[in-house]
């Protein structure tokens, strides 16, 4: 997983805490990314799949659904470019929730593997864009007519990096009780055995 600019060594996921308003926002973003590729580090295929209560989601299919997220949003919705090749043999015809359902049967290193190189890349075409412009530009996105802006795009991933952190916090204490709002200092994905 590539690092973004803001923060130390130590916690490279620390947003600045006097940054510009795109700094914030990515910043914001990337805390949450960081926190949530902690939450699923790690972790056997046994621990991918466990689940809490009635509820299907499992850190397996929250890893492949967020990596297609990441695809999607900053491909099709972001510029109108099709998902990248890692996606070109899918289900979706036949399952619209196929990214969680064929999550199941997935190698744990290999789901996280998707996501780092989704990750990766939206970190690239986000910093390629606002090379050109800012958080007002428009992006292939759009309703009613209107353009969305990468602002809106961005604080939409927050939105749902939001709620799926949160459902990874309370899946992976189930696995083995890692709790934590952050990764500790120096920890980087695949750095630290699991529960630790």
């Amino acid at each position: 997983m590539t690092e973004p600019v803001h923060g130390s060594d130590e916690t490279p996921w620390e947003p600045p805490l006097a940054g510009t308003e795109a700094e914030q926002v990515l910043g914001a973003l990337d805390r949450l990314r960081w926190t949530f590729r902690w939450k699923v580090d790690g972790l056997d295929a046994d621990g991918m799949a466990v689940r809490i209560g009635a509820s299907t989601l499992t850190l397996g299919r929250l890893v492949k659904h967020l990596a297609a997220v990441e695809d999607d949003w900053f491909h099709r919705k972001l510029s109108g470019d099709p998902m990248p090749d890692d996606w070109a043999d899918n289900g979706w015809d036949d399952d619209d929730d196929w990214e969680l359902t064929s999550a199941d049967t997935d190698d744990p290193a290999a789901l996280c593997a998707l996501w780092d190189r989704a990750v990766e890349r939206s970190r690239s075409r986000v910093d390629a864009l606002l090379t050109t412009g800012g958080l007002d530009q428009p992006v292939h996105a759009s309703a009613d007519g209107q353009h969305a802006n990468l602002r809106r795009l961005l604080l939409d991933t927050i939105e749902e990096y939001g709620r799926h952190t949160g459902h990874a916090d309370l899946l992976r204490e189930a696995v083995d009780g890692r709790v934590g709002e952050d990764p500790p200092p120096r920890w980087r994905p695949g750095a630290h055995a699991a529960g630790s």
